[in-house]
Formats: structure tokens, C-alpha cells, sequence
């Protein structure tokens, strides 16, 4: 079954209530690697439950939709798709414990042409269920490679954010621990590619990876951590394309670019191997 641009675009996602607790709160902010320095007094209300602080990064993974994907009426072969692109925008801080409820919606679907795969352009907008106050935008582009010719409507891709063509101003180097990936699946994503060596190899990779959102954390903990002073309500919106897995246990330098009135350029790369993992960066403080 190819994409059907109509069924597709009006695709009936199923949302859920997600609730969630101090727990989980500070088990994610772990996961991407807060608390590495345990006498910094910065990272400690990120993972200890005095005074207790969520991670703005963490909105990409609440109240997400239903598994969809592998449903045949999707027209997606689901087994060829990656995780392109990933973005935030954080209407208020989100608290450290709540019931949130998400609306997802299919914004567009780019063919590129058979044999070049097709691009899903998708948002989420989570709520606090309880004051139904606006939380967090989360947008993602999916990549899905064998799925291109269906003849859909729109044929070109969205610009992604340029860099300068210059020096970074700043950097920020951040480890990763070889139990990673063990940590970040925690909060919700089971994917056995993260855990099992047996699996990532059979999907060619050398050792299971880091999961592409958990990287995301990582950027939006270093530009925390170098631009805003480790303040969430700081960050107002933070954008990035993935360019290449992580492996648990590399070191991330992340360099920033300052462009001005509060917006911010930046690029990851795993220092072990001279690789650029995150490309594209894009951040906006209050």
C-alpha cells in the first residue's frame, strides 16, 4: 500500500491523557545526562525533588499520540523511516508533575519523487489538563524513504535554519554514559535498537544507540546550561536536524553561534569520532 495524500493528511491520530510525576520528571532529565556534575547546584533541581524543575526538552515526549505507523492504513513503510527533523516551542514552563493531554495533526506530506522517499511534516500541542493552559508545540519531520512517487501535492521540503559561516562564539562540551540510551528508555521509548546489541547490529549499527530525542535533550541541555544559566522559562523555542546517531558513552561539543535579539545557531558533534550528529540548530531565549 503506497501514501494516500487525502487519507494520510487527515490521519485520525489517537490522542491520550499522559500523566506524570516527580519521578519521571527527574528520571528524564537523567536521561539526557543533568546531574552529571552532582555538587552543581545549577543541575540539582533537575533531578532532586526540593524545589523540582522540568527540563523544557522533556515536552517532546508528553502525551504522545498512539503507535500509528505500522497501521497499513497509514500507506507508510514504517520499518524504512528515520527521525529527520525535531522541534519545540515552550508556550510556559512545564511543571514538574501533572495530567497533560496532546492534539496531534498531520500538517503536510512532501513527495519527492519516486525513489527520493517523502517527508511527513507533523505537530503536537500539549495542554495542562487541568487549567487546559497551552504547554508545548512539538513538531517533527519523518523521513520515509521507500515511500516518495505517490503523487502528492507538494514536492518541496522546508528550508532548514543556516548557520553562520564563522567561528562559533561559545561551546559546550557534555558527556554521555555508556548506559545512556539503558536510562533514556525509561521515559517511554522501548525501541529495542537502543538496548539490545543484537539488534543494532542487524540494523548496522556497531552497538545499540542513543535514541535521536534523547540528543535533542542533550543540545537543549547544553544551550541551557551555556546561554540561559540552566533557567527553563528562559528557553522559548529550540529546533534541530538530526545528521547522525550518537553512540552511548561519546562526548557531545556543542558550538553555539549568537545571532542576536536573543536568537541562537548551534551544531552538535560526537568528539570521538569528528562527527557532526546535530546540524541546523536553532534556539530563541525570552
Amino acid at each position: 500500500m503506497s501514501i494516500d495524500y487525502e487519507r494520510l493528511k487527515s490521519f485520525p491520530f489517537e490522542d491520550r491523557d499522559h500523566s506524570y510525576t516527580a519521578r519521571d520528571t527527574m528520571l528524564y532529565a537523567l536521561g539526557v545526562g543533568v546531574g552529571f556534575e552532582p555538587l552543581d547546584e545549577r543541575q540539582l533541581p533537575f533531578v532532586y525533588e526540593r524545589e523540582l524543575k522540568a527540563l523544557p526538552t522533556m515536552g517532546v515526549i508528553l502525551a504522545l499520540a498512539k503507535p500509528w505507523l505500522h497501521k497499513p492504513e497509514s500507506g507508510i513503510n514504517w520499518t524504512q523511516m528515520l527521525h529527520g527533523e525535531q522541534g519545540l516551542v515552550i508556550h510556559r514552563p512545564i511543571p514538574s508533575e501533572a495530567t497533560v493531554y496532546g492534539e496531534t495533526r498531520m500538517e503536510e506530506i512532501v513527495d519527492k519523487g519516486s525513489g527520493k522517499g517523502a517527508l511527513l511534516y507533523m505537530s503536537r500541542v500539549v495542554r495542562d489538563r487541568a487549567t487546559n493552559e497551552e504547554l508545548v508545540t512539538s513538531s517533527q519531520t519523518l523521513f520515509c524513504r521507500a515511500d516518495g512517487g505517490f503523487g502528492g501535492r507538494a514536492t518541496e521540503a522546508r528550508p532548514v535554519h543556516a548557520l553562520p559561516d564563522r567561528a562559533p562564539d561559545r561551546s559546550a562540551t557534555l558527556p554521555t554514559m555508556p548506559q545512556q540510551a539503558l536510562i533514556y528508555r525509561l521515559s517511554g521509548d522501548h525501541n529495542p535498537l537502543h538496548a539490545d546489541p543484537r539488534i543494532a547490529t542487524q540494523a548496522g549499527f556497531k552497538a545499540p544507540i542513543l535514541h535521536g530525542l534523547c540528543s535533542f535533550g542533550i543540545a537543549g541541555h547544553a544551550i541551557l546550561r551555556e546561554i540561559a544559566d540552566y533557567r527553563p522559562a528562559a528557553l522559548a523555542s529550540i529546533r534541530v536536524r538530526f545528521a547522525s546517531p550518537v553512540y552511548p558513552g561519546e562526548t557531545i561539543r556543542t558550538d553555539i553561534w549568537d545571532e542576536g535579539n536573543g536568537v541562537f545557531s548551534f551544531r552538535c558533534s560526537a568528539l570521538e569520532r569528528d562527527i557532526v550528529v546535530i546540524n541546523n540548530g536553532r534556539a530563541e531565549l525570552r
